[in-house]
């Protein structure tokens, strides 16, 4: 064998070794989003658990705000759909409507002073309230997986190799212009 054969068998190797460790770094980022995606899905069961109980509770005290309750559990819907189906474009509008809807709920008990007391409301007020702020959480780790994931697959060398093995990109869990904006507490109060 010649000294030129085994400089081309030398580069084909390294070029080999190359590929193999792009693909396996693309296989571990992609495995990345759906371990965050995986996150987010167990906190949204854990919420979507807990709803029916605040609902039931609030029932007890809140006789003539039935339409408030009906909308936290047609959101709750909504979102339990989108997250079935893994439709993340539905997911972020559904988790808007939701919040919304628990945030006027945790706004209109305010003037049940006997609900404020319960201590069956105020613990599952403290559990949804810290689910949320982990889903938040979570969320932000979700984009940042799904924006390394699509970054890696457009860029040189790596598009060919996610190309060939057709690697996706990944979609966004964006929020609702309405979900970025400051709250305006005296629109819950009042409405």
């Amino acid at each position: 064998m010649g000294i030129g054969t085994l400089i081309v068998l030398g580069v084909l190797l390294v070029v080999t070794i190359y590929a193999v460790m792009l693909y396996n770094n693309l296989v571990q980022i992609k495995h990345n989003v759906s371990k965050s995606w995986a996150n987010i899905d167990v906190l949204l069961k854990q919420r979507h658990d807990e709803l029916p109980k605040l609902v039931e509770t609030c029932n007890q005290y809140m006789k003539f705000e039935q339409e408030t309750l009906l909308k936290v559990m047609e959101a709750r819907s909504r979102v339990f759909a989108a997250r079935e189906a893994q439709n993340i474009g539905e997911l972020g509008p559904a988790e808007g409507a939701l919040r919304a809807s628990i945030g006027k709920l945790f706004a209109v008990a305010e003037a049940y002073p006997d609900l404020k007391t319960n201590q069956t409301f105020l613990q599952l007020q403290s559990r949804i309230s810290s689910l949320e702020n982990a889903i938040a959480d979570r969320r932000e780790f979700y984009n940042e997986s799904v924006n390394v994931n699509n970054v890696r697959i457009e860029q040189f060398p790596d598009t060919l190799i996610a190309g060939m093995f057709n690697f996706k990109p990944f979609q966004l869990l964006e929020f609702q212009e309405a979900e970025k904006a400051d709250v305006d507490v005296k629109k819950l109060f009042s409405s």
